[in-house]
This record gives structure tokens, sequence and C-alpha cells, in this order.
């Protein structure tokens, strides 16, 4: 058995989770000693794909055709997907519906969480969807005390400064505006965020939010993944304001780096993290406020190593090894039965039957927020 991991317009997505799922991906089939490739003309017999470009699309119906097995990994959805970029709003029922298409193209769907699992099945997909963890590399996300002097070094913090640190698409949904409400209320506190997008794609109040001037709010950028390590083991606070997730996989590497966590809290982090077990949670502005002040400073600050041992142990649970036993499983499960046909043309629904979306005004949004 051989699995092809796709994902299509790599280099326009590779600084986003979904960009960096394939990589992990990568690691958790050599962990477990499944033969891959990402080269599409090479001989396979499943293909994993990872995004829901229009060439994906196309290779589902390839892969079909030629009576190969298809997952499709479900990293996105609309509720995700809203309130990102230019017109994201007002093309996410369209959205959905390109979503609907592409996944229901998988043998079986995989969603990171329990909680994108409930969303896909709302969809009406007409496949399985099962739940697996994009997972962490807990051999790479190691705490190193030096890693982490070496960051407060090089962004000029000193050893005195309380460091709160996010990642991610400076977009409304991962909470950069409320981010940088928390820099001006909380001038004692250095608020540093990484990761970058092209300002065209970003709107206008974003825009403008992000040429803020406070002495304590940073912007540096992207950043690789090897000094995105030393920010977490230089930081006293992982400040993760994401209103809407599939997973978080900045929030799987802070709780491994054991980073004190706190989290908007949201459907998503209902079932597997708790309020003071693992990680902190608040769900407004003041009530952000009030835990980073009892982190860093108050009652609180005393439990933070007990917090983070929880949190790690999170993390360990989605290890990258038992990721790859998860996706080998599913793989060889598809392969041990007969493919079932895919219906191309239409798909059943609770309304009637319908006529098959046109991948061409998904493909033209595409090609203009590139």
């Amino acid at each position: 058995m051989k699995v092809l991991l796709y994902s299509g317009a790599q280099k326009v997505i590779e600084k986003s989770g979904v960009g960096r799922a394939i990589y992990h991906q990568m690691e958790a089939l050599d962990a477990n000693h499944v033969e891959y490739t990402t080269n599409i003309d090479d001989d396979w017999d499943v293909a994993h794909i990872n995004t829901i470009f229009p060439k994906s699309f196309l290779l589902a119906r390839r892969a079909h055709h030629q009576g190969k097995k298809v997952v499709y990994h479900g990293h996105s959805t609309e509720e995700d997907f809203r309130n990102s970029f230019i017109g994201s709003n007002l093309v996410a029922p369209l959205f959905k519906k390109w979503l609907t298409l592409c996944y229901s193209q998988g043998d079986v769907v995989i969603a990171p969480t329990p909680y994108a699992k409930r969303l896909l099945d709302g969809y009406r997909i007409g496949r399985p969807v099962v739940s697996i963890s994009n997972g962490i590399d807990l051999s790479f996300y190691r705490r190193d005390e030096e890693a982490g002097r070496a960051f407060r070094r090089k962004y000029g913090f000193s050893d005195d400064d309380q460091v709160v640190l996010s990642v991610g698409l400076p977009i409304d949904r991962k909470g950069i505006l409320d981010f940088i409400e928390m820099a001006r209320r909380l001038p004692q506190y250095q608020f540093i965020w990484f990761g970058d997008l092209n300002l065209p794609m970003i709107p206008p109040h974003i825009r403008e939010a992000l040429g803020t001037k406070l002495p304590n709010l940073h912007f540096p950028g992207y950043i690789p993944k090897e000094e995105l390590r030393d920010a977490y083991c230089g930081s006293d606070v992982f400040l993760f304001m994401t209103k809407e997730e599939t997973e978080g996989i900045v929030l799987l590497e802070a709780l491994a780096m054991k980073c004190p966590v706190l989290v908007r809290d949201i459907p998503i982090y209902e079932d597997w993290l708790v309020d003071g077990r693992q990680v902190y949670k608040a769900s407004t502005l003041d009530g952000f406020q009030e835990k980073l002040v009892s982190m860093l400073d108050g009652a609180e600050r005393k439990n933070l190593s007990r917090v983070t041992e929880a949190g790690y142990e999170v993390a360990k649970s989605r290890s990258i090894a038992s990721v790859g036993w998860q996706l080998a499983r599913e793989y060889r499960r598809l392969t041990e039965q007969p493919p079932e046909p895919v219906n191309l043309e239409k798909k059943k629904t609770s309304h009637g039957w319908q006529k098959k979306l046109s991948p061409a005004p998904v493909l033209s949004f595409f090609n203009r927020i590139k």
C-alpha cells in the first residue's frame, strides 16, 4: 500500500495550519512505516487530499476513475472561513457548497476534532467522517530554557519582562483585534504576534489595526518553526483568542512546550480542555484581562506548573506516532474494501436531488485571493 499525500497550491498555504498539516502527516507515516509519495505521477493506492482547490477536486475524480481510494482531510469549514479575508462572509455560503462537493469525493473524510466532525456531519456529505488530530511532534517541540533566553535577546526583552505570545494569520477570526486591545489595556506586559498575510487580502479595518503603535505591541511577521519553538520557550503566556477553529496546531505546540495557555472559551475546546486544569479560558475582554493578570501576577501564578503539566499530557495524547497509526488504520480499512461508487453529477439531500456545483465560480474566487 502506497499513499499519495497531496496538498495543492502548497506555496500559497504553507504558512497556515493547513499548509503545515501535510508535514505532520509525513512524520506520522514515517513513524508508522507507511510508504507515501508527494508526487502525483507516482504509483499509489490511496490519495490523501488536504486542500479544497479545484485541482484537488479533480484529483479525487481522477482517483475514483482509476479505481483508487480517496481520503479527504476536512481542515476547512464554513464556520472558520468566515471573518477571514476580504469578502469571506459574502461568499461563505458558496464556500460551504464547494466544501460539501469536495468532501463528498472522499471515501472517508477526516476531521481534526470531534467538534469539527460534528460540523461536517451537519453538512450531509454522505460520507463517513472520522476524527483524527493533526498531531504534534513531541521530539521537536521540547522545552529548552536557553532557547527561550535567545528569543528574548533577539527581540529585546529583558529577563524581567513578562511576554504574552500569539501565533496565526492576523485576521479577525484569530482574535487579532482583541489581542491589540489586551496590549492597550495591559501596558505592563509585552505582547508579540507571529504570523503574516498579504495585506491586500486583509480588510481595511484590520490593516489599520495592525498599524497600531504601542511600545509593548510587536508584529515581527512570519518566522520558521525553529524560531517559533524558541518563542514558546521564552514567553510567559500563550494567548489564543481565536473565535473558531477545527483544532489549532499552534495550540498543540504551546501545550507541548509547557507554555501556559489562555484560550477563548469556544465550543471546540469544551470536550478536551478544562478551564484551570490544562489551560485557562475566558470569553470577554474583561475576562481575558482578569485571567492574564491572575496568571502573571496573581493567584493563578502558583498553579501554572500543574496546569502546564496537564496540558502537556493533552499534547502527548496527540503525538505524531499515535496519529500515524490512526491514519494507517483508515488507509488499510479502505484498501481492503471494494470501492463505493461516487456519483459525480448529482447528490441527494433532504430537499431532493441537486445538480452538481460547478467549480468555475469557486476557481475564480481562489484565483483572486492568491
